[in-house]
């Protein structure tokens, strides 16, 4: 930034937070499907029992069904329990990075962009100024700030008229699952401006009897504050958080001892990111009235912009950290539909023409409660992206041994992505050994009956869900393992 810039320049951004509990609340049908050997048909050959006696050893209750196929000839290798509709948690994610490449290409960035409705005289806009957001889930306050720095470089320094907000590229939603506690930063808002994955940072630190709060939008060298979003102290216990509308919060005395910090969601995040925006402009030199919302984008002359990095490099990271504010801007981009649930359906039936599966399908992220798909048809999404890009974005899983460690140096590569909510443990993705066949393969484990019986207050850390999770993950290692020595 220029030498005018005076604000507080801090540490890493603190990392993402995703993909957490949320509730689902009804059971899925059970069905089993045989698998079908490559070839003339018939079950696949007879292998020992270690699969079954796996499962059973991992005590996780509900239903457990996997398939593993051979990615190139679709041919099912072992399955159990593989028609059996399960929520398919931040799995979901592969999908929406398929339908999403598909619809937009690797190389499709979102723009945000500075305007102006009249002509710029003297440093002086002679009309509004606009911040026009393009969706893009991955900007924050440093390139909002650089965006601003290219701004004052041409000389801006102030507005005859408004400082408007267009956030229309893409419907506004104040939370992805209304179903998730209202302070999870996992389940923010969406709209076409979003800024630091709408969230704010939440500090406190004990000053005496009191307490001194701070709220702020920090990124790896700016820390603006914020004033839209508030928090207040209150006498109580429980709860720790409590939303009361109007970005107000509210937090128990009880809870917060000498200091700490969290993120928290963001309800407007069009506002937030004006009000940012107008504070960054001002340590610029450039003077911005109150921001206001604009229901239509007017014609307007791009004075600057800011365009995301390729929507491959979006998703790698999307994939890696499991971001649901990400997945779900993608969905909504490449289905261009003016709803979550309408871009959902758009996706289904993605899913249903290109690769004949008829999935359940109810958001982006695999956050909400109504997503449903089966091991086996989660095995051919798989499998029919096997030649495409999405191998490649999805994180290095590792071999695991016995204890769930990953094998360090092993010749066998797993590329997957895992999915995890209250008593619902996922993981999909290739099987790649040196020189041999590659395996696409789907495990979705859910204990649904114990899922549905938790109260509202236990649906972030439930407990014996970690327990749960270590065992069903554990299990996941197992069966990798176990694909990888039979098959590849």
């Amino acid at each position: 930034m220029g030498p005018k810039m005076q604000l507080t320049r801090r540490g890493l951004l603190a990392g993402v937070l995703a993909g957490a509990a949320s509730a689902a609340w009804a059971e899925a049908p059970a069905v089993s499907l045989m698998p079908r050997r490559r070839g003339a048909g018939g079950a696949p050959p007879v292998l020992p029992g270690s699969a079954d006696r796996l499962v059973t050893a991992a005590k996780l209750g509900g239903a457990v069904g996997f398939v593993v196929m051979d990615a190139t000839t679709g041919a099912v290798l072992e399955a159990r329990d593989a028609d059996q509709p399960l929520p398919p948690a931040s799995v979901m994610k592969a999908v929406t990075a398929g339908f999403a490449l598909d619809r937009l290409g690797p190389s499709h960035r979102f723009a945000t962009r500075v305007l102006a409705t009249g002509p710029v005289s003297g440093g002086i806009v002679q009309g509004d100024l606009i911040l026009a957001g393009g969706g893009d889930p991955a900007l924050d306050t440093d390139m909002l700030g650089d965006l601003v720095a290219r701004l004052a470089a041409t000389g801006l320094r102030g507005v005859t008229g408004r400082f408007a907000l267009w956030a229309g590229a893409l419907p506004a939603l104040d939370r992805i699952d209304g179903e998730q506690p209202d302070f999870v930063g996992y389940n923010p808002a969406i709209g076409g401006l979003n800024l630091n994955f709408n969230r704010v940072h939440f500090e406190w630190r004990r000053a005496g009897a009191d307490w001194t709060l701070r709220m702020d939008a920090r990124a790896e060298r700016f820390m603006p504050p914020v004033h839209l979003a508030r928090v207040r102290v209150v006498q109580r216990d429980l709860p720790v958080f409590a939303w009361e509308g109007d970005e107000q919060w509210s937090v128990a005395s009880a809870a917060l001892g000498k200091g700490g910090a969290r993120w928290l969601p963001v309800r407007h995040p069009a506002g937030y990111a004006g009000e940012v925006f107008q504070t960054l402009c001002a340590a610029q030199g450039i003077k911005l009235p109150a921001p206001v919302l604009l229901d239509q984008l007017p014609a307007a002359r791009e004075l600057a912009r800011h365009d995301s990095a390729p929507l491959d490099l979006i998703l790698r990271d999307m994939l890696k950290h499991s971001t649901n504010l990400t997945a779900e801007v993608a969905g909504l981009t490449a289905s261009q539909a003016a709803s979550l649930r309408g871009s959902a359906r758009a996706m289904q039936e993605w899913a249903r023409l290109r690769h004949g599966v008829a999935a359940q399908i109810a958001d982006h992220s695999g956050l909400g409660a109504g997503s449903r798909i089966s091991a086996v048809q989660l095995a051919r999404l798989m499998a029919g992206q096997a030649g495409g890009a999405l191998p490649a974005l999805l994180k290095d899983h590792g071999m695991r041994d016995a204890e769930g460690r990953v094998a360090k140096g092993h010749p066998v590569r797993v590329q997957a992505k895992t999915g995890t909510l209250n008593f619902v443990s996922t993981l999909a993705g290739y099987i790649d050994p040196p020189g041999g066949r590659r395996l696409a393969f789907a495990i979705l484990s859910g204990d649904l009956a114990r899922r549905a019986a938790l109260p509202p207050e236990d649906r972030e850390r439930p407990p014996g869900g970690e327990a749960w999770a270590k065992r069903a993950r554990l299990l996941q290692g197992q069966l990798v393992a176990r694909w990888a020595g039979l098959y590849a």
